[in-house]
């Protein structure tokens, strides 16, 4: 038996023993998309085997959110996608009445730690073969192989934290894995299509408009000469009184599409842009056509709406199956989601004093405008910027209780040895921060007065670090 194995049948037993002597259980989880499908798993996979359970969402672990565990009236806790690097403080307070199951990178320590179940401690690279919600999938397999229906689920996951690294935005690792088993237990299908956002709900203009990844210069955000395209293609745009989506579009439509993008983007990259926009699908065929949650993208895009406005009850209850007037809900956290992102691109398009750029960097100030919860989807659009391919961006906002959040990721073509996660976690710790996630996507907290040598910090090691090829 290997050590994840052996793992995940420790946590079996421990919680078997628990939902057996009738022990109340909590779940806490991160409020992206990742943290709310492992979250959701995990509780769906207790509920199933018996449990009296829980669940709560939070923007990250802190000593606050662990002494409120300690006072709290539940006998075990389940941590997921949180608390890499806290599990000394987390042992103290809770004793041996706890699991941490998580991707994030975790110092030295805690690999030998047998409450954190985390990708690392067992060879598996957590930035890009498996999230938080694939490892929950991992440990709700452990405790009953039926549960191998929520594969669908940690597919989604894996989407919500852009795992989708292989060729053609396909899977790797334990990943694949994954989605083989989706696709064997008939809840998953993979094509090779056109990647528009929105494929199974935006009207086709508003899909190629609002389709940043890749970024297209002149087409990206512009609905008009979005919708010249698809006129000059001739491709009908509604069919009867319906306006037609992506999922519509015929196979010999799909070409004249991309025979027009590739004329339009003739003068960028247009080779590495059809390489960026056409890639594997992964459509959930039980949800209803043209439901948000049919495309697995679609659906991890709705999910991190609701974590980021506020709304994680809405998003863990559509993952463990709600579909009744929630649905409606979740439609309507994602169009809010939707108006949020783009008035936020636009000030920071319009002042532009809040963009520093140099050669290998860029440092956006999201101060007073971008709240804390939106940093990292707004910095991850930065990234797919053109004019910011090969640097890092990093983005600053607000924190609660008179602190600044950092958010940082490698934008495209970035050819960096520099770690991120190294960068923020060892970074935040010289001036009494906390910080950590992956190589190429991380984040800090710092208090207000720390700023300015925490800024130079980022400035000294990131300029000195990158190699630009």
């Amino acid at each position: 038996m290997g050590r994840l194995e052996q793992h995940l049948s420790n946590f079996n037993n421990t919680i078997s023993e628990q939902i057996k002597n009738n022990r109340d259980i909590s779940v806490v989880t991160h409020i992206d998309c990742d943290g709310l499908t492992s979250g959701a798993i995990i509780t769906k996979a207790l509920i199933r085997a018996g449990a009296k359970i829980s669940v709560h969402t939070t923007k990250e672990m802190n000593s606050t959110i662990i002494k409120n565990l300690q006072s709290d009236s539940h006998d075990f806790h389940i941590i997921t996608d949180l608390g890499g690097g806290f599990a000394k403080q987390i042992g103290e307070a809770l004793g041996q009445n706890w699991f941490i199951i998580d991707h994030h990178e975790i110092p030295q320590e805690e690999h030998d730690n047998d409450s954190v179940i985390n990708a690392w401690k067992y060879g598996i690279n957590g930035g890009i073969e498996i999230c938080a919600g694939g490892m929950a999938f991992l440990a709700a397999k452990a405790l009953d192989k039926r549960n191998s229906d929520l594969a669908s689920i940690a597919v989604v996951s894996a989407l919500g934290d852009r795992q989708d690294q292989g060729e053609r935005k396909s899977f790797l690792g334990k990943n694949l894995e994954i989605v083989e088993e989706a696709k064997t237990n008939g809840s998953l299908k993979v094509d090779m299509d056109l990647l528009l956002v929105g494929r199974e709900t935006r009207a086709l203009v508003d899909a190629l408009a609002f389709t940043s990844q890749p970024f297209i210069e002149g087409l990206t955000w512009n609905r008009d000469a979005s919708l010249a395209l698809f006129k000059s293609a001739g491709i009908e745009l509604k069919d009867g009184g319906r306006w037609r989506t992506p999922s519509d579009l015929t196979e010999e439509e799909k070409r004249i599409i991309i025979e027009s993008i590739t004329k339009f983007a003739s003068n960028q990259n247009a080779s590495q842009i059809m390489e960026e926009l056409i890639g594997h699908t992964y459509t959930f065929p039980v949800e209803e056509p043209r439901s948000f949650l049919r495309d697995a993208r679609e659906f991890s895009t709705m999910l991190n709406s609701c974590g980021r406005i506020g709304r994680s009850g809405v998003g863990i209850a559509i993952c463990m199956g709600d579909r009744n007037k929630i649905l409606q809900e979740g439609e309507n956290i994602l169009l809010e989601y939707r108006k949020l992102i783009r008035d936020y691109m636009n000030i920071l398009t319009n002042e532009r004093w809040r963009i520093s750029d140099s050669a290998k960097c860029v440092m956006v100030n999201g101060e007073g405008i971008i709240p804390e919860t939106m940093s990292g989807t707004i910095s991850s659009l930065l990234a797919g910027s053109p004019k910011n391919a090969g640097k890092i961006i990093i983005l600053r906002t607000n924190g609660e209780e008179n602190t600044i959040k950092f958010s940082s990721r490698k934008s495209t073509g970035c050819k960096t040895e520099l770690n991120l996660s190294t960068l923020m976690k060892s970074g935040a710790e010289k001036f009494n921060g906390i910080g950590g996630g992956h190589d190429a996507a991380a984040g800090a907290k710092i208090t207000k007065d720390k700023l300015d040598g925490f800024l130079d910090y980022l400035e000294d090691n990131v300029n000195g670090n990158i190699n630009q090829n």
